[in-house]
């Protein structure tokens, strides 16, 4: 599900939680920011009512439909299966415009975190926490990942269930891949889910999620499923489609659990710190021992020492004028889910709430706006031609263009804490 990519600037398609990275689970330069081209997104269902504006089989789709099922067939899926699940296949123009219009609507963290992090996600949290308690406690005990930390994913992926998608996806991804753009993609994913057929874990009836995918629960893309479900229930299929929640809710503790999640260790603390403290040693680059950050004078928000969970960074995905968060090695195991910061963050501090925690506690800067696609692509061009180097120009906030909005910020005397804001755009200009 990922692409190593990642960003603080967060673009929405009118959902809640992006995508994870529909690379290879769900979900060079700068990192993923949410915008269109990102081959790491993976839409969410929240805003995926069912697709139905439909071309009944173009002439030209269906020529490309005879192409793949000669690839398919040569990459090991029967005759009977390709024709069963692509019986009753469309294809569909709506998947085609959500797709274009990923990078259109853009969100500050703090109003993504307004929603995804709500008074009524964290009530309905516990509640599913309590219901699903045996079922939850058992998969933390068999792989070791927090029940909280699942419940969290399951809230920002489905709403607990309520909204899992009801867009056919061999449909939805045979419009994709025919379409071109991220052609050997969708492919791949179409091929995934037609070993998922051919192994009876479900029909294509049942084969349903958001517009480009992403399935069940939890929201996996085929391949993730394929790499990483996992029959809970014991009954003989991996079903992340059913109202049942527990094997998409193991499948996403085994997915964490195979990409290195540390049992004990905080995705991240938020913290504070002291005047005059130098920003240039922030970012995920530099880490180190919650004793040092101490000396430092980085503290928790009761002024107390971080405990000693590992080497870890300090994150400031708002600049200066927002909250701090020391990040540990569990803060990127959620990256693999998906690549974005403002997802991470909302994960981690959803299962802080669930368990009883605090909200957020520094301000934010809410008068600020965030930067459309066009306008983090200008900003990169305007610091390259200034010889601070961002890497690609892509629209993409990660930690090329951060660093080299440090630099800038450091050569005309302003405090380097990389946020890469509107005035610092108002000022290259």
């Amino acid at each position: 599900m990922t692409m190593k990519r990642k960003a603080l600037g967060l673009v929405l398609t009118l959902s809640l939680a992006v995508p994870a990275a529909a690379q290879s689970t769900f979900g060079g330069g700068d990192v993923v920011s949410r915008a269109a081209p990102l081959l790491s997104l993976r839409p969410a269902p929240r805003a995926d009512v069912p697709v139905v504006q439909t071309v009944n089989r173009p002439a030209r789709f269906e020529y490309w439909i005879d192409g793949f099922r000669r690839r398919a067939l040569s990459q090991g899926i029967s005759p009977a299966t390709f024709d069963r699940a692509f019986a009753g296949v469309d294809y569909l123009p709506d998947v085609i415009r959500r797709d274009r219009n990923q990078a259109e609507f853009t969100k500050q963290l703090w109003e993504y975190l307004d929603t995804a992090v709500s008074a009524t996600r964290v009530r309905n949290g516990k509640s599913a926490f309590a219901d699903q308690r045996q079922t939850l406690a058992r998969i933390e005990q068999r792989y070791g990942v927090e029940a909280e930390i699942v419940t969290a994913i399951w809230g920002l992926e489905s709403a607990y269930g309520g909204y899992r998608g009801n867009t056919p996806t061999i449909s939805a991804m045979a419009t994709l891949a025919y379409d071109g753009r991220r052609a050997s993609f969708f492919e791949a994913q179409l091929v995934a889910a037609l070993k998922i057929l051919q192994a009876g874990d479900t029909t294509p009836q049942s084969m349903r999620g958001s517009w480009a995918g992403a399935m069940g629960h939890t929201q996996f893309m085929p391949t993730s499923y394929l790499e990483h479900a996992v029959d809970f229930t014991g009954d003989g299929r991996r079903d992340i489609w059913s109202d049942n929640p527990a094997d998409a809710l193991a499948s996403t503790a085994a997915y964490l659990k195979n990409f290195g999640w540390t049992k004990g260790q905080p995705w991240g603390v938020e913290v504070q710190l002291p005047q005059g403290f130098n920003y240039a040693v922030t970012g995920e680059k530099i880490k180190k021992s919650p004793r040092e950050w101490a000396r430092l004078g980085v503290r928790d928000m009761s002024g107390r020492q971080v405990p000693n969970h590992g080497r870890a960074s300090i994150l400031l995905p708002a600049g200066s004028r927002g909250a701090a968060f020391m990040i540990f090695d569990n803060f990127h195991v959620i990256e693999r889910y998906n690549t974005a910061d403002a997802y991470v963050i909302a994960v981690g501090h959803l299962s802080d709430r669930i368990k009883g925690g605090a909200a957020i506690q520094a301000a934010w800067p809410r008068g600020d706006r965030g930067l459309s696609f066009t306008e983090k692509k200008e900003m990169q061009r305007l610091l390259s031609n200034r010889g601070f180097s961002v890497g690609k120009v892509d629209g993409i906030i990660g930690p090329n263009t951060i660093q080299a909005v440090r630099e800038y910020q450091a050569s005309i005397g302003m405090e380097p804490d990389g946020y890469a804001s509107l005035d610092i755009l108002k000022r290259l200009r």
